[in-house]
C-alpha cells in the first residue's frame, strides 16, 4: 500500500470526494496523526496521512 503524508486531510477528503474518488468510510485518529483511506482508479488502495503539528526537533526525531 502506498502511504501519502497529507497537510489537511479533510481538505484533501472533501476534493476527492467532489472528483468521485472511492473513500474509505473508516478514519483512524492515532497519536501520531490522522489516517484516511481511498482507492485510486486501478483499484490499489492508498492510505493518507495527516501526522500532527511537530516542532522541528519533534520531526527529527521521528525520522531518525
Amino acid at each position: 500500500m502506498v502511504n501519502y503524508r497529507v497537510d489537511d486531510l479533510d481538505a484533501l477528503l472533501t476534493q476527492l470526494a467532489a472528483a468521485k474518488v472511492e473513500i474509505d468510510p473508516k478514519r483512524d485518529d492515532a497519536d501520531y496523526g490522522k489516517f484516511a483511506w481511498i482507492t485510486d482508479p486501478e483499484g490499489n488502495r492508498v492510505e493518507l496521512w495527516q501526522p500532527l503539528v511537530q516542532t522541528p526537533e519533534q520531526e527529527a526525531e521521528f525520522l531518525k
